[in-house]
């Protein structure tokens, strides 16, 4: 058995991230473990910039509205409580709702070897963000 201490709060970066959002890491496996889990915190309209994931990734909603799309598909709030997958490979980006904070738990396994960061694309703009409703 191992306890790992509270590691500080780290300010994600603006590669990554629109507005302000900081995240603890939770687990970070060492091998033979690829487990990845970090509480993400999103102040109202922060969020992801489009990515993916090699091997999937899945978030448990526990504070505040999240909002959540997939590539083509339509934007999806997300209450305390709800759970997403997205499947390995799928562009999508995530975060809170414009009147809302918004915390997440996000778990994903890295492929061993690679960075610990998603694959990124492009950030969501202003105009794709504020077509949505909470």
């Amino acid at each position: 058995m191992e306890i790992l201490p509270k590691k500080p709060s780290t300010k994600g970066p603006a590669e990554m991230f629109t507005g302000d959002v900081w995240f603890d890491v939770v687990y970070a496996g060492q091998e033979p473990s690829r487990m990845r889990a970090n509480v993400v915190r999103f102040a109202p309209c922060a969020r992801t910039a489009w990515h993916t994931h090699a091997l999937g990734q899945t978030l448990h909603l526990t504070e505040g509205i999240g909002l959540v799309q997939s590539r083509g598909a339509e934007i999806v709030a997300m209450r305390p409580g709800d759970t997403l997958y997205t499947p390995p490979g799928e562009w999508h980006w995530h975060g809170a709702a414009p009147d809302h904070f918004m915390t997440h738990t996000a778990m994903w396994k890295s492929t061993g070897g690679d960075s610990p960061r998603p694959s990124g694309g492009e950030h969501v703009t202003d105009d794709e963000y504020h077509c949505r409703q909470t």
